[in-house]
């Protein structure tokens, strides 16, 4: 769960963004069948930054996040880049495909700070200008580890 309370700073371009999540997860465990209940409480401040380059729409997303864990608390700043481009239309309007590309890095705070990258990439559709549908494959590249998995 992600919500926020957003303010926009002009028409179409660039927005603020205090938010709380809050992340349950259950990995499972090296070389057993057992998983690690972990819930995460995180509160996070974020800037949005639109681009549009012709077609090509361009979003840059800032992000500082202070984490509750179980029995612990760190920061992490994040910035995502992202681009969706229009497949059959000049625009992102109805009835529109596109293709949709990101990278997004995440860096703490503190010791070991780097701490994840991921990289997307998908297609889509638009139902209407605000609702979109869309489907693609991430590549989650951790310090020890790697993960990949499809996202709808």
């Amino acid at each position: 769960m992600r919500t926020g309370l957003g303010y926009n700073l002009s028409e179409n371009n660039n927005n603020v963004l205090l938010g709380y999540a809050y992340i349950y997860s259950e990995p499972y465990i090296a070389v057993t069948n057992d998983k690690l209940r972990t819930g995460e409480h995180i509160i996070f401040q974020q800037f949005i930054a639109k681009q549009q380059f012709g077609r090509v729409s361009v979003l840059h997303r800032y992000r500082f996040e202070q984490r509750f864990l179980q029995d612990d608390f760190k920061m992490r700043l994040c910035y995502s880049l992202s681009l969706n481009i229009p497949i059959n239309k000049k625009v992102m309007d109805k009835n529109a495909f596109y293709a949709s590309l990101s990278n997004e890095d995440f860096i703490n705070a503190q010791q070991k700070q780097y701490d994840r990258d991921r990289i997307y990439g998908g297609v889509g559709y638009c139902l209407s200008k605000y609702i979109k549908v869309e489907a693609g494959v991430m590549l989650q590249l951790l310090p020890s580890k790697r993960r990949t998995q499809f996202k709808l």
